[in-house]
């Protein structure tokens, strides 16, 4: 994102254009998206911050932060 927010999302999509779209609901409407990174495993996330405070990343959905989970319910 062109605007700093942490360490970013964790985002399960269907597609990189379902991953924006849902970005899209939580971002600000004037905050650009750089990029989106396809992540491999749970082990190439950070493990001091990122692991302890994410939810399920096996279900569509903002999975980190935690706290957009009924975005997809």
């Amino acid at each position: 994102m062109d605007k700093p927010s942490g360490l970013g999302f964790g985002i399960t999509a269907w597609s990189k254009e379902d991953a924006e779209t849902l970005l899209r609901l939580v971002l600000p409407d004037d905050c650009a998206i750089i990029s989106i990174n396809p992540v491999k495993d749970a082990a190439s996330l950070d493990q001091g911050h990122v692991i302890p405070n994410m939810g399920n990343m096996f279900r569509r959905g903002i999975w980190y932060p935690l706290g957009y989970q009924h975005l997809t319910n």
